[in-house]
């Protein structure tokens, strides 16, 4: 099962292209040809998902004549965002679209980018609680807030699961690492929405720091403490593609039911053989393409709202081959 680094490589060669125009958009003002309006999209880290979430922005930039800088960190951590953020500072955009990796670390470094006049609009993850412009806190500082309601989509992945277990058993959450907005959430709906089904006991959630291999690991050092596990929720893509390689090893595939979170290339593949049983899947073109379009009203003079949240698709065997479907898969 490929870790954080083998996905890395598979992602390269769209990764560097990405990387490069990245840079090349971040080229000083003063040599652009045009007086176009300029907007940037700094994601988490290299990704489907975040690719998927700048072709739906790049379509909305087209739309509305906006320069749509984009850059996009090689891993999910403060030392490889910040820096990119800090280029993006000097080169002055009307509006930051931005994937905080961390909902406290990030606060400072965008408290620069609004201070220098940038309005920020947090996509996909957010800083401090998400609530923004409520006069409360340090961090309701962002104009917007666009993502899907992680919170929900932690409480279909537990009806979802729930039922796939006939509503009985023990299950556990496989999760990437403490402190990150979207999963936290994910987690938190989870295991509030399993209060609902009391013959369903949530043990302790594990935590394998973004690699799909300690994910796999953590899946046999439960077994061996539960053997009679019954389901896990993967909170992300290495989280649960990681948990499904470790019910394979198992020999439980099919037993043991697992919903992950994200529906990366593949997933359908997945799901067909039977390795994952659910996956939930986000919209991150519509996340991209929202925010881009409530960038150009802000730099119209237009109010936003707050928060605007976007839905989920649940896949599985049963819908798996249907396009409309099929067409929320993400892709590089």
């Amino acid at each position: 099962m490929p870790n954080r680094r083998n996905l890395l490589k598979l992602l390269s060669g769209v990764a560097l292209a990405s990387m490069t125009l990245g840079t090349a958009l971040l080229a000083p003002a003063a040599q652009a040809a045009d007086t176009k309006p300029v907007v940037a999209l700094l994601p988490g880290v290299v990704d489907p998902f975040y690719f998927t979430m700048h072709r739906g922005a790049q379509q909305a930039a087209d739309e509305e004549g906006i320069d749509l800088l984009f850059q996009i960190p090689k891993a999910w951590n403060t030392a490889d965002q910040v820096p990119i953020l800090k280029a993006i500072i000097a080169k002055k955009p009307a509006v930051l679209l931005v994937s905080p990796v961390d909902k406290t670390q990030l606060v400072e470094p965008l408290k620069e980018a609004a201070d220098a006049g940038i309005k920020v609009i947090t996509v996909d993850t957010y800083i401090g609680d998400g609530k923004y412009q409520t006069g409360k806190g340090n961090a309701d500082f962002p104009i917007s807030y666009v993502a899907s309601d992680n919170t929900e989509g932690g409480r279909i992945a537990a009806d979802s699961l729930a039922k796939a277990i006939g509503d009985k058993g023990t299950v556990y959450v496989e999760n990437n690492k403490p402190g990150i907005s979207s999963t936290d959430q994910r987690m938190e709906g989870f295991i509030d929405e399993m209060k609902k089904h009391p013959n369903i006991k949530v043990l302790k959630t594990q935590y394998n720091e973004d690699d799909a291999n300690k994910a796999t690991a953590h899946v046999a050092a439960v077994l061996a403490r539960d053997p009679d596990l019954a389901g896990i929720f993967g909170a992300n893509t290495f989280s649960g593609m990681g948990a499904a390689e470790g019910v394979k090893k198992a020999g439980k595939t099919g037993k043991i039911k697992v919903v992950a979170f994200d529906a990366v290339p593949g997933i359908d593949n997945s799901i067909k053989s039977g390795l994952v049983d659910i996956a939930i899947a986000q919209k991150p073109a519509e996340m991209g393409y929202i925010g881009v379009k409530f960038a150009s009203d802000l730099i119209k003079g237009k109010s936003i709202p707050a928060w605007k949240g976007t839905d989920f698709v649940v896949m599985d065997k049963s819908n798996i081959d249907d396009p409309e479907v099929r067409k929320y898969i993400y892709s590089n």
